[in-house]
């Protein structure tokens, strides 16, 4: 069985993208969880288990994969549902999560992933701006082209779970989007799976609090 090594579920959008495809597919795996805390030591501790000394990593027996594109691409030999059957749905898939695992920089800086934090923006900075409009064309783009209700067509697949760390961060920032990527992202986090992560980040927000008399 595969193994999974994540960060904090409050914060780790990259450990979501890896465990939600997982969890919503099927795929079996064993949860490895290796908290941020304490900063001074991660790197260290991390390299334990990743190469690179940063999560999510997966051990296959023998092999281990770092870095949640270099996971994905894997599972996808494996599981060939974790992309579209369709050839142009594939081909537009791994377009757009390319551009996604090296791009959107302010919405990165600016609205990192707290799955508990409600903060919404008084301004966004143009370049905000630029990035979520990005991205909503990209989504309206994938739901016009392959039919909905997901990005690439009628199934969850990797472009779903890459993006679902966005539908956290534009509920916690109040994030503006066109109706047709609200309906997508109001359909991913209302997915069990997506509940669940939440669920748990908000009990790891809550065991780091001192308890008061």
């Amino acid at each position: 069985m595969y193994q999974l090594w994540i960060g904090n579920k409050n914060y780790s959008s990259w450990s979501l993208r890896v465990w939600l495809l997982m969890q919503v597919q099927g795929i079996q795996f064993d949860e490895i969880f290796c908290p941020f805390e304490p900063l001074e030591t991660r790197t260290e501790r991390y390299k334990t288990f990743s190469p690179s000394g940063k999560a999510p990593c997966l051990q296959d027996q023998e092999c281990i994969i770092w870095d949640s594109l270099a996971i994905i691409e894997y599972l996808a030999e494996q599981h060939p549902q974790v992309f579209s059957q369709d050839r142009l749905a594939r081909a537009w898939s791994r377009s757009v999560i390319a551009e996604m695992h090296a791009g959107f920089p302010h919405l990165r800086q600016d609205c990192p992933m707290n799955c508990t934090l409600d903060q919404p923006f008084t301004e966004l900075s143009s370049a905000l701006k630029n990035d979520l409009e990005r991205m909503d064309a990209l989504w309206q783009h994938g739901l016009e082209r392959f039919g909905g209700p997901y990005l690439a067509g009628p199934d969850f697949t990797a472009v779903d779970a890459y993006f679902a760390p966005v539908a956290f961060r534009a509920q916690s920032y109040h994030l503006p989007f066109s109706t047709a990527s609200q309906q997508w992202m109001k359909r991913i986090l209302a997915l069990p799976e997506m509940q669940q992560w939440a669920a748990d980040a908000k009990q790891e927000i809550l065991s780091q609090k001192p308890c008061m008399d």
